[in-house]
């Protein structure tokens, strides 16, 4: 059995597991008090959400879809002695 002490960290209250424990950074866990004992168990992860995008594409009224050369960047001269740039660096 290990020991260790409740500590601040921010605005809420934590404990630190001893390295024994064998607890991996990042589990998630819960935590609940039962007749006064405190209990963490891990949790399974929960799955990350997808989003749906089909319903989105091209349902902007009035705007067309981008065709393959409207995709491309089209290349510019630059002065790389202006006086703005150089008042950047």
């Amino acid at each position: 059995m290990a020991t260790t002490r409740v500590f601040k960290s921010g605005n809420s209250m934590a404990v630190r597991l001893p390295a024994s424990f064998g607890a991996v950074p990042g589990t998630p866990v819960e935590v609940r008090e039962e007749q006064g004992r405190w209990i963490v168990e891990t949790v399974a992860a929960m799955p990350r959400e997808t989003i749906d995008w089909t319903g989105v594409w091209g349902s902007v009224p009035h705007m067309p879809l981008l065709t393959g050369e409207d995709r491309g960047m089209r290349p510019r001269d630059l002065d790389w002695g202006s006086k703005q740039l150089k008042a950047r660096g």
